[in-house]
């Protein structure tokens, strides 16, 4: 029901699963074995999978710490944006790799859950993007040290505010790794 015309397929979204964004992040084995599970079934679905890698001051690019997880691997034929801001669509090639491929359905995993995967939620729904959270296949690291909740507290927000989120013509909702429909085309 996504507002883009001619764009009935859907895209996994592998958001910043990168050695430093997810080294200390809560329930981190879990998380990425939920991800890779979810890019095993795109890719027998003929599902794109588009994979994102943020780098900044901190996290500079080509170090070891920017380097997507080892145990993911994307494929030579599956995009890899690379990003400075939050939300994965600001000045990247996200929207030109998705258009090309029809993509108006998104599925969202990835790191961090209060930081980059939500600011894509939100800047992917504004777009005119069907949006899918998979519930436990998003983690973050502790900032409890900074006055934030709880990364549990954190995810479970997420998960509560996603599932309710509602725009014209649009969807959002979440699902689990193992309920999550990737379907290539709606039609």
């Amino acid at each position: 029901m996504t507002t883009l015309s001619d764009r009935p397929n859907t895209a996994l979204i592998v958001v910043d699963v990168q050695n430093a964004v997810v080294a200390d992040a809560y329930r981190r084995d879990t998380v990425v074995a939920n991800i890779g599970d979810l890019v095993d079934r795109a890719r027998r679905e003929g599902v794109a999978v588009v994979w994102v890698r943020h780098h900044d001051d901190a996290l500079v690019a080509g170090s070891d710490g920017w380097q997507i997880v080892p145990d993911l691997v994307p494929h030579p034929d599956e995009p890899i944006v690379d990003k400075q801001y939050g939300d994965s669509f600001e000045s990247t090639t996200l929207e030109s790799v998705l258009s090309s491929r029809g993509v108006g359905r998104l599925v969202v995993v990835g790191a961090e859950t209060d930081a980059c995967v939500r600011s894509t939620l939100h800047g992917a729904f504004t777009r005119g993007y069907d949006t899918a959270l998979v519930s436990d296949a998003h983690t973050a690291q502790d900032k409890t040290h900074w006055g934030a909740p709880s990364v549990e507290s954190v995810i479970a927000h997420t998960n509560l505010y996603w599932t309710h989120q509602r725009a014209p013509g649009r969807t959002a909702g979440t699902t689990t790794t193992a309920n999550v429909e990737l379907s290539a085309s709606r039609d």
